[in-house]
């Protein structure tokens, strides 16, 4: 038996050393009605053949990105990863355990987040980042908690037009340390909203650029207002290609940024495992959550690289850790900087003005589509439109012709009230045939 490879004698033998004797009696203790009087009803063990075959037939149920028309987004984008990206992950320089609990041994994985830390801190335009951590949201709850520890106040003000589910996990990890959270009602040009709740307990303003409707701000005059105050901001960006042709945060005048890095090496993989992106400026970098890897020289005067600042292992000293995580999204985080290096300052500026051409290509079309309405008034590479009735249904309907035409805004928020709000993002991988065919479809269908 492949899986199960003791036989009966095994059995009898392990019986006879702890003195049972018999599989029952390791069970006495267990109340007879909590036991099971049949096995479960699952099925039966097959062969491996045939368990191949269930599993494919499973698999084949799944539709993937590529498989049509794609208009997906909210959080989560369909980039195209070259395949060297892959090949270079899989290297023996790179490949360790899960966390490598002595470090300083893998050179190549440190060297690797080392310069990965500087292209973070290159993209977002402030003066250190850290080693990543688990997703964007995460990284914004992270950065919650960090002002609270610079400032000393316990109020965080969200945008309405943070991503919601970056303001659920937020609001869960914050709340549960006694933090108050003023979240702002959802809306298409929202950021600026946030002014009118700042006040002497605000610790900390979060707006995010593009927000979640796909809308772009320039949020130098919140980072004025919350600086006056005493306050952090604190800028989101869950696109990360975005900041290619976009006003980096760092130049905003943000404190912290926090981002989603998925769009940069990593396939959409059904939801998981991303890397969130953090970085601050270089005067709150010992309350900075997670792993920063420093550059030094050995005894031998070569250059070498190790974990510096926070403890290795947080968790051992909880009452003086900046975060309970001791960790990083390693793998992701390596595929993001092969990626970046592989564009390059040039190739990321030209991967992000295709995309803001197929969003404007995709927004003229949309404009065209009588009963439509493109709501976001400036944007990158993702628009909200509003449509007739309930956009959940109409994304189902077209679903059933092989166009997923985007994300419900009421699947991210259902109560948010806008159930008739649909985003829909377009990437360098939207063709026009694409666009068209959605726009065929919608037009067929809206009257």
């Amino acid at each position: 038996m492949r899986y199960l490879p003791l036989d009966e004698a095994d059995r009898r033998h392990m019986l006879g050393v702890i003195g049972a004797p018999d599989v029952d009696a390791l069970f006495a203790d267990v109340p007879a009605p909590a036991r099971l009087s049949a096995p479960v009803d699952l099925p039966r063990h097959a062969g491996e053949i045939e368990v191949e075959r269930e599993l494919a037939g499973l698999a084949a149920l799944n539709r993937p990105a590529g498989a049509g028309p794609f208009f997906c987004g909210a959080g989560a984008y369909r980039h195209h990863v070259p395949a060297t990206v892959d090949h270079i992950i899989q290297r023996s320089e790179f490949l360790t355990s899960y966390t490598p609990y002595q470090p300083e041994i893998a050179q190549g994985t440190l060297q690797v987040l080392f310069e990965f830390q500087t292209q973070v801190a290159a993209l977002t335009g402030m003066e250190v980042a850290n080693a990543s951590l688990y997703d964007g949201s995460t990284a914004c709850a992270e950065a919650v908690m960090m002002s609270r520890r610079v400032t000393r106040r316990r109020k965080a003000v969200l945008s309405g037009g943070l991503h919601p589910h970056y303001a659920a996990v937020t609001h869960t990890i914050a709340t549960a340390e006694g933090m108050e959270i003023a979240r702002r009602p959802a809306a298409v040009d929202a950021e600026a909203d946030v002014l009118a709740a700042i006040d002497s307990d605000t610790a900390c303003v979060v707006v995010q650029t593009p927000n979640v409707f796909g809308t772009v701000t320039d949020v130098t005059a919140i980072a004025a207002a919350a600086h006056a105050a005493g306050a952090l901001l604190v800028v989101v960006t869950t696109e990360a290609v975005a900041l290619g042709l976009l006003k980096s945060p760092g130049e905003m005048g943000a404190d912290i940024a926090v981002a989603e890095g998925q769009s940069l090496g990593v396939g959409l993989n059904f939801g998981g495992p991303y890397v969130g992106l953090f970085a601050c400026r270089e005067k709150f970098v010992r309350q900075m959550p997670g792993r920063l890897c420093g550059e030094t020289v050995d005894a031998e005067g070569r250059r070498g690289f190790v974990l510096t600042l926070s403890t290795r292992e947080q968790h051992i000293r909880r009452e003086k850790a900046t975060s309970n995580i001791c960790t990083n999204s390693g793998l992701c985080a390596l595929a993001f900087s092969i990626h970046m290096t592989l564009l390059g300052g040039t190739g990321l500026r030209r991967l992000a003005e295709v995309n803001h051409g197929r969003a404007r290509t995709l927004a003229g079309a949309l404009a065209g589509v009588p009963g439509l309405e493109v709501l976001t008034p400036r944007f990158f590479n993702e628009v909200a439109v509003r449509v007739p009735g309930s956009a959940a249904a109409l994304v189902e309907d077209l679903a059933g012709e092989g166009i997923l035409a985007g994300v419900p805004f009421s699947r991210l928020d259902p109560s948010a009230g806008q159930d008739d709000v649909l985003l829909l993002a377009a990437t360098e991988t939207t063709s026009a045939a694409d666009i068209d065919a959605l726009v065929a479809a919608l037009s067929r269908r809206i009257r």
